[in-house]
């Protein structure tokens, strides 16, 4: 799975947070969305960029989680 896609998957899990709430809120269709939580594409640099503020829009603390599972969380690759 794609590193997007494997971390947008769990956090949507985590926060119960549904792809057709994340879709509505970016403008996007749900079948994008779909797309990118099941490997069928995987989002562009700028739409992971879109993904985190329509996550932070929706749960902050789900925007967090994403950044982390996405890009690392430096701290904790440093211990």
């Amino acid at each position: 799975m794609t590193q997007a896609g494997k971390a947008l998957k769990q956090v949507l899990k985590i926060y119960g947070i549904t792809q057709n709430r994340l879709a509505v809120v970016m403008g996007v269709n749900r079948s994008s969305v779909f797309g990118w939580v099941n490997e069928i594409a995987d989002p562009p640099g700028d739409t992971v960029v879109k993904i985190r503020k329509a996550l932070a829009e929706i749960e902050p603390a789900a925007a967090e989680k994403f950044v982390r599972l996405f890009w690392g969380d430096s701290e904790e690759d440093e211990k």
